[in-house]
């Protein structure tokens, strides 16, 4: 099912898994087509039916009371599937080049700052196992913060009334908070490009702001006092690889302003940090254009999605060409 409409999950695999015993999944296809059952379902919203056990609970008893209308001929579905299929595979493409390029970001970050394999250092004598004149710093030497707080609930709201709100990670999305709930009274806030820390269990969970939000009190907006952003974010994102490093190891951990500016690391310079940047942010802009380009694709593909099965718009007279990550067991033509 959907979970993040940045990078969203499918309940179709190409593959033989072993399912965990709490999964509820298809035996008998009954000679429907196996991909056009993986875009029909979701839009069910099945995770909405409970059983009224003391978990949600979903059972088989539910889908097979479930009246639904959807094309029975298995080549119509076919098209269907080819047709949303090639949305899907444009969205894989762009997740891709998205990992790509933050892991160029990360690895160039770690062979600079970490391998200290940084533009120069070749002519540079380390001192202790680290170049002369990088210096211990405290985190709030370099960043200012601006700690949550939550609005009273009756100024929340699902009717994008305000500016979007984010409580924790509950709402924390592969880079971007997902915009799930909205505020409509003033409070802490974050700016574009601020990134986001977790302060609350988990502590050190990282997103960035794509637009000014207002912010509850399981998050902090971090921002760098010269601008570097992008060197900021992956800095965190290096030295938080570790599960709450910050924190004291407990699930219930916490950290406030002072804790996080207390943080220690190791300062390069404001020169060589500006040259990290000057590399990094063009590449966090090309991520951010290509997650907002999967949001866009999945709005199109969802409103296709329901266009085609309601038979709204037909298929039947369009030149398809299935795509090869899909076996068509149907003469598409």
């Amino acid at each position: 099912m959907h979970t993040d409409p940045q990078f969203p999950q499918f309940p179709f695999l190409k593959e033989d898994f072993w399912p965990h015993d709490t999964t509820l999944w298809i035996k008998d296809f009954k000679g429907n087509d196996p991909r056009f059952l993986s875009y029909f379902l979701p839009p069910l919203k099945l995770e909405n039916f409970d059983v009224g056990a003391a978990s949600p609970t979903l059972n088989r008893n539910h889908i097979h009371g479930t009246k639904v209308f959807f094309p029975r001929e298995r080549r119509h579905q076919e098209r269907i599937a080819a047709v949303l299929s090639a949305y899907d595979e444009r969205m894989e493409n762009n997740r891709r080049r998205i990992a790509l390029m933050e892991k160029l970001a990360e690895e160039i970050y770690r062979e600079w700052f970490v391998c200290l394999h940084f533009p120069g250092h070749e002519k540079v004598k380390l001192v202790k196992g680290r170049p002369p004149t990088w210096s211990p710093k405290n985190f709030g030497d370099i960043a200012a913060f601006t700690m949550g707080q939550s609005p009273p609930s009756s100024a929340y709201n699902e009717t994008r009334d305000g500016r979007p709100f984010h409580q924790g990670v509950g709402t924390h999305g592969a880079r971007f908070l997902l915009k799930q709930t909205y505020c409509n009274v003033e409070g802490r806030k974050a700016r574009q490009r601020n990134i986001l820390f977790s302060v609350r269990a988990p502590v050190g969970r990282l997103n960035m702001a794509d637009c000014e939000m207002i912010i509850g009190r399981g998050l902090a907006a971090i921002r760098h006092r010269r601008g570097y952003n992008s060197y900021l974010y992956y800095l965190l994102k290096v030295a938080l690889a570790n599960e709450d490093i910050i924190g004291n190891g407990s699930i219930f951990n916490s950290v406030g302003k002072d804790e996080l500016a207390k943080f220690q690391i190791l300062h390069p310079g404001d020169d060589l940090v500006g040259q990290f940047d000057s590399l990094a942010a063009p590449i966090d802009q090309q991520i951010a254009i290509l997650i907002k380009s999967v949001d866009q694709l999945i709005r199109t593909r969802d409103l296709l999605l329901r266009r085609l099965i309601s038979g709204k718009l037909s298929v039947e007279h369009l030149d398809i060409q299935f795509s090869p990550g899909m076996v068509a067991t149907s003469n598409p033509s």
